[in-house]
């Protein structure tokens, strides 16, 4: 058998294959958003339209034309918001950077543990973020840089009221304290209940767009939640914090 005739043996499976890792990945740029279940719909409708080109069929033919071309402007416009955070989160994924030594995520998580009991018992706010794949990069830049160790006393004196950046948020990358005074986007979701404040709603605003897990220390009731996913894990008590925190750090995908 000659390389011509190879080719043209695997030719439909390679094309097969790339379309399916096509879709795979269009899947996930859409998980976890209620465009989800649109783009299942799209894709039968797809498959029908191929089924209806290889039978001939012209009168649908012509439909399923029209059909689709005007799906495509209605999609761009019902779910531009969630489009945005896809593409927010496209080929911005650390590929080589190394996880931490479980001894030093140990030395982090208790660190936050500490200084977010001490945070909550003294009723002063908090807000924490932690960067897993997405980069938070942008976020950081938005802050005053830092670059320190992880330490229960930088942070309880960062969000000691009248600092400059204790109503900001902090951000913690690769195991250090990269930045704080950062500003983060308020969630889209109008149904929070309005007992959250501003704290809350930033900390799901970022999770909307990214993978980062956040840590929320309530000024108002003193109490501790984690957001992650665009879920809201609240009233978490002290003992439970650490175990919480380093269940979704070694989770590998959001809302995985």
């Amino acid at each position: 058998m000659n390389l011509g005739s190879m080719l043209l043996y695997w030719k439909p499976a390679i094309e097969i294959s790339i379309l399916w890792f096509v879709i795979y990945h269009i899947m996930l740029f859409f998980e976890g958003t209620r465009a989800i279940n649109v783009l299942k719909g799209i894709i039968v409708l797809v498959l029908a339209f191929l089924l209806i080109q290889v039978f001939k069929l012209d009168n649908l033919d012509w439909l399923m034309t029209k059909l689709l071309g005007i799906s495509v402007l209605a999609l761009l416009v019902i779910f531009h918001p969630e489009i945005r955070q896809g593409l927010a989160r496209l080929g911005q994924r650390h590929l080589f950077v190394p996880p931490l030594r479980e001894e030093d995520l140990d030395i982090m998580l208790q660190g936050i543990s500490t200084a977010t009991d001490n945070l909550s018992r003294a009723k002063f706010g908090a807000l924490i973020a932690i960067e897993k794949m997405d980069p938070l990069a942008g976020y950081i830049a938005s802050g005053v840089a830092i670059d320190g160790r992880v330490s229960a006393e930088l942070i309880e004196a960062i969000f000691t009221p009248n600092n400059p950046l204790h109503d900001g948020a902090l951000v913690i990358q690769q195991g250090r304290i990269a930045a704080a005074g950062c500003l983060f986007p308020l969630a889209l979701n109008q149904d929070l209940s309005r007992i959250y404040g501003t704290r809350h709603r930033a900390a799901l605003g970022l999770s909307e767009e990214t993978d980062a897990l956040i840590v929320i220390v309530s000024e108002e009731r003193g109490d501790i939640s984690l957001v992650y996913g665009e879920k809201l894990y609240k009233d978490i008590k002290n003992d439970e914090l650490i175990p919480k925190m380093k269940e979704i750090l070694k989770q590998k995908e959001k809302n995985g």
